[in-house]
């Protein structure tokens, strides 16, 4: 600064000669290369004494040991609580059944032997009349023939007609979807050359309940025969004898009951039916018997079903005069306007005599024990109607007129009881099936011929129906609604 050259500007600046400048930037320069030189040698000392460290705990198991161990005890110091959970020897096989959720199900079976399940929310509901949606892929020979519904953890009983019964869980019967065919079941049981599975039936999940109940056969040429569901417990891969039938004979319905408890009712395909109580049918110790005859056909009839129905004590009178009552009900209402006063025909005469003056509760008492009974006909009609108006008589009668067919031809293609809530299932034998809720089903008179449910087409017929009991509303914002002018 004490040379000349240097010269104080403004009294607090100095402008430096060009060797002062240089001096100072030479200075500061070497001042900082040694730093980062320094920085750089310490950094690698630090680096390669922790490699040296870590080569040092991987030399010796001991030393890993010991340093896991510091650092469990540093953990267990810090977090160590009273243990909350309990550790018990148990076993730990799990079934394939656990893993299966509780799902509804629609099963379907065609006359082929072909079966699978579909999820029931894949059918949506329809108005009745309307032309349905396809419910099976078939082949040009094959036809759908039975539908019914069921959880996925329901034991199936299927009865051949060689007289066998065989047992599956529905969970095991194989899935696919509307437009799918299924499975063979003689890929899935082992069934004999030249047999098929001709009925089905669920049972109770608990085996140890089974001995509660009686199952009642019937066959195609009206024979019944009562045997105790525990009879048939412990069926094998190989299956059971359940019934001995005739040549040309089928197991047509399988039913649970109850002595005094239940009526049965059978139907036959020219329309007529018969009711008789359970115990007019005697327990049989075997399973390899016949039966005794439950109906008498006939030339050219065979029973097409078989329904369990409420025993309830009533007489004529009683039960006669609480259906004019019903039905006067349902047209002061205005529902069913169109419900008949049938009057008797040649097989009621037996039923004659004034109607009985029932009591209030009378009344309430027979109305809680009322079912009603669906029927429907190949041809696509079906009605509702009182069971009180399918009187009692003994087995092995002719029966009295189930639906009159005259007037709109074919045959019966089902009958059994529904409940107002219910849903039901058609299916034909060209593979289309229709969902539509019983309660649009008009109540007639039980020697009518009913209303269009199903709209079939030309060589068309109903095959199978079946109940969905109290399912819930489906999806019918885009059903098709139609009016049905010929309509009863």
């Amino acid at each position: 600064i004490a040379d000349p050259r240097t010269l104080v500007i403004d009294g607090n600046k100095i402008r430096l000669t060009e060797e002062q400048a240089r001096a100072i930037l030479a200075l500061t320069l070497s001042r900082l290369t040694g730093l980062g030189r320094d920085e750089i040698f310490g950094e690698a000392r630090e680096l390669a004494g922790a490699i040296q460290g870590h080569l040092t705990i991987l030399s010796d198991r001991a030393n890993v040991m010991a340093i896991v161990r510091e650092e469990l005890v540093a953990v267990r110091d810090a977090f160590a609580v009273p243990r909350r959970s309990e550790i018990v020897d148990g076993d730990a096989d799990v079934e394939d059944e656990d893993l299966i959720a509780r799902e509804e199900m629609v099963i379907t079976v065609t006359h082929g032997g072909y079966v699978k399940r579909t999820p029931l929310t894949t059918y949506r509901t329809q108005h009745r009349g309307g032309k349905g949606r396809s419910g099976m892929a078939t082949k040009d020979e094959d036809a759908v023939t039975r539908v019914f519904s069921a959880s996925t953890h329901t034991p199936m009983l299927f009865f051949s007609s060689g007289g066998k019964v065989y047992q599956l869980k529905v969970w095991r019967l194989p899935v696919g979807n509307p437009n799918s065919r299924g499975k063979a079941f003689v890929n899935l049981l082992p069934i004999e050359p030249g047999e098929s599975i001709t009925s089905i039936l669920p049972v109770p999940e608990d085996e140890a309940a089974w001995a509660q109940y009686d199952v009642m056969f019937a066959t195609k040429s009206g024979g019944v025969r009562r045997n105790k569901l525990s009879d048939f417990q412990g069926i094998k891969r190989n299956g059971k004898i359940a019934m001995k039938l005739d040549d040309g004979d089928a197991i047509i319905g399988v039913g649970l009951c109850n002595a005094a408890q239940n009526d049965i009712l059978l139907t036959t395909a020219l329309g007529r039916c018969i009711r008789f109580a359970t115990e007019e049918v005697r327990v049989f110790a075997g399973r390899d018997s016949t039966g005794v005859r439950g109906i008498r056909l006939a030339d050219g009839d065979s029973v097409i079903s078989m329904a369990i129905l409420r025993s309830v004590e009533a007489t004529p009178a009683e039960r006669a005069a609480y259906v004019k009552h019903s039905n006067a009900m349902r047209r002061a209402a205005g529902d069913d306007a169109d419900v008949e006063d049938v009057s008797a025909s040649d097989d009621d005469e037996a039923e004659g005599g004034d109607l009985a003056a029932l009591s209030p509760e009378r009344i309430a008492e027979l109305g809680a024990a009322e079912e009603i009974i669906l029927t429907v006909s190949t041809e696509g009609f079906g009605k509702r109607s009182s069971a009180y108006e399918f009187r009692r008589t003994g087995r092995g009668g002719q029966g009295l007129l189930a639906q009159d067919l005259t007037k709109k031809g074919g045959r019966l293609a089902a009958s059994f009881p529904v409940e107002e809530f219910d849903e039901i299932l058609l299916v034909t034998d060209q593979g289309q099936l229709i969902r539509t809720p019983v309660s649009q089903v008009r109540m007639v008179g039980r020697n009518t011929s009913g209303v269009t449910i199903f709209r079939t087409g030309k060589d068309e017929h109903v095959v199978s129906v079946e109940r969905l009991a109290d399912q819930g509303g489906g999806d019918d914002d885009d059903a098709a609604v139609e009016t049905d002018a010929a309509e009863e």
